[in-house]
Parts: structure tokens; C-alpha cells; sequence
């Protein structure tokens, strides 16, 4: 996902986005000890997601103050 995208959406939607992606990173995890996941990369990539998720999050936070 975008930084672009991310700082576009309402911060409502921000914090559902984050809790899908969370769970979404469980199952990941899940599959990956169980041997069941082809590519390990998508791990990565949702971490970072939920990381850019969180700090845009944060900076709408902190300029509302």
C-alpha cells in the first residue's frame, strides 16, 4: 500500500485497516510455522504495511493536538 493511499483515508477506517492487517499477519505467521506458507516475503511486506499504517496514524494524531 501507498503512503499516498494510507494519508487519504479517515483515521476511523486507519484503525480497522490496522486491525485487519494484524490479523491478517497472525494467520500469515500461523501458515508459516506450520509449513503451509509458499512465500515468507508476504510477512515482510504486511509488517511494513501496518508500520506506515500506524505512523501515518500517529502524525494525524499528534497535528489535530
Amino acid at each position: 500500500m501507498k503512503v499516498i493511499d494510507i494519508k487519504q483515508m479517515p483515521e476511523k477506517e486507519l484503525v480497522e485497516r490496522i486491525k485487519n492487517e494484524q490479523e491478517v499477519l497472525s494467520h500469515l505467521k500461523f501458515r508459516l510455522a506450520t509449513s503451509q506458507l509458499e512465500s515468507p516475503i508476504k510477512i515482510r511486506l504486511i509488517r511494513r504495511d501496518i508500520a506506515r499504517m500506524k505512523t501515518i496514524l500517529r502524525e494525524k494524531t499528534i497535528v489535530k493536538k
